[in-house]
């Protein structure tokens, strides 16, 4: 019987790797195979690890950064590690409990209003596709890594690997500058235009850059942290700054420049001296960044450039679809597809909407876009009340967190002046992290 029983699960497993083989003929299935139960027990143990390592390599494409990895699917392979964590912890284990804030509430209500604006879309194929394919993912991930990060380490962890990934995609863009690899318009640094990548777009590239700055800022100069880490922020620091400024971006360096505004705001007491710099700061970035010499938007066009232009009657279309849908809008991703039916100026291309603001009115509607402005006050508020309660505290990476994300959750606002992010990872990211924080401070009042 015993015989009969280990020939029956030795036939089993041969059945289980000839039809692995069958389907994955692959040199290195036999070495993998051994290791998936260690593979299983890890993202079990660790499933705050898993999650936010799944958000870094969905937002800065380190798999597209470097090529070598694209081919390994390292995006879905821990999208499915991260739903398999979260399932079994919340539905078996209970070891993560699901909590909830009116920071939530009002997240929540925006996914909503979002979903249905996909379900009403004028192009549904297009909005399906998109939610599908990345935005499901965000919403998702928000809750998660905000019900994940739950303890001081898991703040520097988390600081920690969004310095690194921005100070590699840093390091990239800068080797690409320098020798002329992946340029558009001859002077805008991209990464990975040839994989068709999000980092291919200099704009999309800025803000990618531009989110990790406050992170690195932050480890930088705020008390309380291991010089290892201090090092590691002041390294990326300038290499995040240079690499913005390589893009030629004008949200982007927008962006950089009110996140190091932020920082200098809190120590510099002389608020007439703060305004002196800020606006020095801003005409030496404007220099630094040669938009001058960009081929649009530069100043050989004369009176109001093309970029210009294109943005305003992107803006005017925006409205108009709006007004045409405004509890709505046109649907998640569906700008692009309408620009057509709604521009004042038609030049044979559809063209993107080049603003946050902008691009949530389009596509949530009058109602998404105040939805989302309350969601954007409600997290000011939660930010800056972080930093108030922990600042009162010893320091700590906590509240170089909290500065974090503050500071970077501004640069995002100001820079969504010419940048398209309303529907993409960092405000989402950071509204986690803002809302993680909060319920902390909160716990550790309460004992």
């Amino acid at each position: 019987m015993v015989k009969h029983s280990q020939y029956a699960l030795a036939s089993s497993v041969s059945l289980f790797i000839t039809a692995l083989w069958w389907l994955l003929p692959h040199p290195l299935l036999p070495v993998v195979l051994p290791l998936l139960p260690v593979a299983a027990i890890l993202v079990l143990a660790l499933p705050f690890q898993v999650v936010l390592l799944f958000v870094i390599f969905s937002f800065f494409r380190l798999h597209e950064v470097f090529p070598a990895l694209y081919s390994l699917k390292i995006p879905l392979l821990l999208s499915l590690a991260s739903l398999a964590a979260l399932s079994w912890h919340i539905a078996i284990s209970g070891k993560i409990r699901p909590w909830w804030r009116k920071e939530l509430t009002c997240i929540g209500l925006f996914f909503l209003l979002v979903l249905i604006g996909v379900l009403l879309a004028s192009n549904r194929p297009v909005a399906l596709a998109y939610f599908q394919g990345v935005y499901w993912k965000i919403a998702l991930m928000t809750f998660a890594l905000a019900w994940l990060t739950r303890s001081e380490k898991d703040f520097s962890f988390a600081s920690l690997a969004i310095t690194i990934a921005g100070g590699i995609v840093a390091t990239a863009a800068l080797y690409n500058k320098i020798h002329g690899i992946d340029l558009v318009e001859g002077t805008r640094v991209t990464i990975g235009r040839a994989l068709g990548s999000v980092l291919g777009d200099p704009n999309d590239l800025a803000l990618v850059l531009m989110f990790p700055a406050a992170f690195a800022l932050s480890l930088a100069i705020t008390p309380g942290i291991g010089a290892l880490q201090r090092t590691l922020g002041t390294v990326s620091v300038p290499l995040l700054f240079f690499a913005v400024i390589a893009t030629q971006s004008r949200g982007g360096l927008l962006g950089i420049l009110a996140v190091f505004a932020v920082f200098a705001y809190r120590r510099i007491r002389n608020k007439l001296l703060f305004a002196a710099l800020a606006a020095l700061g801003a005409i030496v970035i404007y220099l630094l960044a040669g938009i001058a010499g960009r081929a649009s938007g530069g100043s050989s066009e004369a009176g109001l450039d093309a970029s210009a232009k294109g943005r305003l009657y992107a803006w005017e279309a925006a409205y108009k679809m709006a007004l045409d849908h405004p509890f709505t809008g046109v649907g998640l991703d569906n700008f692009y597809a309408n620009y057509f039916y709604y521009s004042p100026h038609w030049d044979g291309l559809n063209h993107a909407v080049h603003s946050t603001w902008f691009g949530i009115l389009a596509e949530t509607g009058f109602l998404g876009l105040f939805c989302f402005i309350g969601l954007m006050v409600v997290l000011f508020k939660a930010a800056g009340n972080n930093i108030r309660q922990l600042s009162a505290r010893s320091p700590g990476h906590m509240l170089a967190c909290a500065h974090a994300v503050y500071a970077g959750l501004l640069g995002t606002v100001v820079s969504g002046t010419f940048l398209t992010q309303g529907f993409t990872w960092p405000i989402y990211i950071q509204a986690a992290l803002i809302i993680a924080l909060a319920r902390q401070i909160s716990l550790q009042k309460a004992n």
